[in-house]
């Protein structure tokens, strides 16, 4: 778990102003790994997430009355207890308050029982999120989602009229979203370039927007060609390019990258530091769409 702390401080003392993270994230250890680099950086701001759990935390979850046994096994819940429960212990092991707390991938719920049913539990969600940002545990909460958008769950739309509701009025505290944005997961890159799609929504909505897997989990690298990487920009490596695509994506804020030594986060700092002008950018996507 060595490999969370380091990751952590690299960016950190490398100038990063975000930390994502989530409960179920390093076999359930990392918020416990993350305590004391943002000890020692108080000023960096944190994400974490409420949704999934491990087995031995939904054991937990159990024991302390906030899910159901049937429940727990699922490995996944919006039940308004269970977040407050877990939102509370991930503050405990974080040792700090949260800046946002996402969601984490609702569109489980749509899955299951239906788009109805997902929305009523989002809005359950964000009302207890409601009141722990009014209790001063944490100062926002979004919706980190992987396939929401793609598979009808919601919009950007859906998810901020759910926050009115919860809050009683516009004055709520929706403020951060999180999708997938690649060369594999190209359509949010796609949707802005035309001015649309759930970043550019956002981004009018005011809302901070995280773009997740840059790298698809490494897999990326392994699927593009010379020729995609000398369309990006020649002279990148193949991961530098995939990597610039994403964060050259008009509407997104924050690209959440990992980086496991020094030399790798140099690196991606300074290819970010440069994104691909527009035009650039719609000649890669419509190569990819026509191959």
């Amino acid at each position: 778990m060595r490999a969370v702390q380091e990751a952590a401080r690299t960016a950190l003392a490398s100038g990063a102003r975000w930390v994502d993270t989530a409960p179920n994230y390093a076999h359930g250890l990392a918020h416990h790994e993350l305590a004391p680099v943002l000890g020692e950086y108080p000023h960096a701001q944190v994400t974490t997430k409420t949704g999934f759990h491990t087995r031995a935390q939904g054991q937990a979850a159990v024991v302390a009355g906030v899910l159901t046994a049937e429940h727990a096994a699922v490995g996944h819940s919006l039940e308004p207890a269970f977040i407050r429960w877990q939102t509370e212990r991930s503050l405990h092991a974080l040792g700090r308050e949260a800046d946002l707390v996402f969601v984490h991938n609702p569109e489980h719920v749509h899955h299951h029982d239906g788009r109805d049913e997902c929305h009523a539990q989002l809005r359950s969600a964000f009302a207890e999120l409601e009141s722990l940002v009014q209790e001063r545990r944490i100062r926002g909460y979004g919706v980190a989602t992987w396939s929401g958008f793609t598979s009808g769950a919601f919009t950007v739309p859906d998810l901020l009229r759910l926050a009115t509701e919860a809050a009683g009025s516009e004055r709520h505290h929706f403020r951060g979203l999180q999708l997938p944005v690649s060369l594999v997961m190209a359509a949010p890159i796609d949707q802005a370039l035309d001015g649309g799609g759930p970043l550019i929504q956002a981004r009018d909505a005011g809302i901070a927007t995280f773009g997740s897997a840059p790298l698809h989990g490494g897999e990326l690298p392994g699927l593009m060609t010379p020729e995609l990487v000398e369309l990006i920009r020649p002279g990148l490596s193949v991961p530098a390019a995939a990597l610039l695509v994403a964060g050259s994506c008009p509407g997104l804020d924050v690209v959440l990258v990992s980086a496991s030594g020094q030399q790798h986060w140099d690196d991606a700092a300074k290819v970010l530091a440069e994104p691909l002008a527009v035009d650039r950018l719609r000649k890669v996507i419509n190569a990819l769409a026509a191959g």
